[in-house]
């Protein structure tokens, strides 16, 4: 609910997040300008869910791990999940996720997931770590799934607005099939212009964008005479763009992790985009966002 989100603050932006998937529900520079999704629910009410341990849908909801099989919900289950607050102050937060009987009766392991919040002047980082608190291998995915503003505040037009990759980005980009949620298995050809995409409602008809050969780890979007924000991901190596056509939010979600494409029927550990993580391991992933105002 919106009054339980937590408040952080720098001198120049303010984050709230909700303990409900440990959500980014808003981020606002000195003046008051969200930089977040409107929410509007004639379109979607996501903020920035938060996705563990799958990206994305698995075949018919459900999978095959040693011989069992296990459902679990699209983008898996941190989002539906209440964190619990382990440490605040005035700048930072971090939320925690572990697992529970109702957690390993969709994903039979025991983990820790933290999602530390900080503020540094004009940025926010986000940084996720997962550790393996069980005694064998831990399969998993993970990815943000951020809702800017677009138009961004500012005042320039919403199809001014463009998203400007770091590094030419050529390589065919990836769709998946509406019906099932799942990955096509034919590339198709980038809308990327150099470094360039051109956001439209159209684009977004057969539903997101995916890079899953992805040369960037970080992309501006904003608009000229407006507002900009400077993205970061240096751990994840695909990316997905996405919005309900028409709406007014884009996200920019970096991934580690994808869909399973259609037709898969191999075990968990074998789906495109899982990782493993030792027993007593961990491993962290960074989303940084720079708020550049008009």
């Amino acid at each position: 609910m919106a009054d339980d989100l937590i408040s952080i603050s720098s001198d120049s932006l303010t984050a709230r997040i909700n303990p409900l998937g440990a959500e980014l529900w808003s981020l606002t520079d000195s003046s008051g300008a969200e930089y977040m999704t409107d929410a509007d629910p004639a379109y979607w009410i996501g903020h920035a869910p938060v996705l563990f341990p799958i990206v994305g849908a698995v075949r018919d909801g459900r999978y095959r791990l040693d011989g069992r099989e296990y459902a679990i919900p699209k983008h898996g289950l941190a989002r539906g999940a209440r964190f619990d607050v382990v440490a605040q102050d005035e700048a930072s937060a971090t939320l925690r996720f572990t697992d529970s009987a109702a957690s390993r009766a969709a994903y039979p392991f025991a983990f820790q997931l933290d999602l530390a919040f900080a503020l540094e002047g004009m940025t926010l980082r986000m940084t996720a770590m997962v550790t393996n608190a069980g005694p064998a291998p831990l399969p998993f995915s993970f990815g943000f799934h951020p809702a800017f503003a677009w138009p961004l505040p500012g005042g320039a037009a919403k199809d001014a607005h463009r998203l400007v990759f770091e590094c030419d980005e050529p390589a065919p980009i990836r769709r998946i099939d509406s019906a099932s949620g799942l990955l096509l298995p034919n590339p198709q050809p980038t809308p990327v212009v150099g470094r360039e995409l051109t956001p439209t409602p159209a684009l977004f008809e057969p539903d997101a964008l995916i890079w899953d050969r992805l040369s960037s780890r970080a992309a501006s979007f904003g608009a000229e005479g407006g507002s900009w924000l400077a993205l970061a991901w240096p751990d994840c190596p695909m990316l997905g763009v996405w919005q309900k056509p028409g709406a007014d939010y884009l996200c920019i979600e970096p991934w580690a992790g994808i869909a399973d494409p259609v037709g898969h029927d191999g075990d968990f550990r074998a789906k495109p985009g899982v990782m493993e993580l030792a027993p007593g391991a961990a491993r962290s992933f960074r989303m940084d966002v720079t708020v550049r105002p008009a």
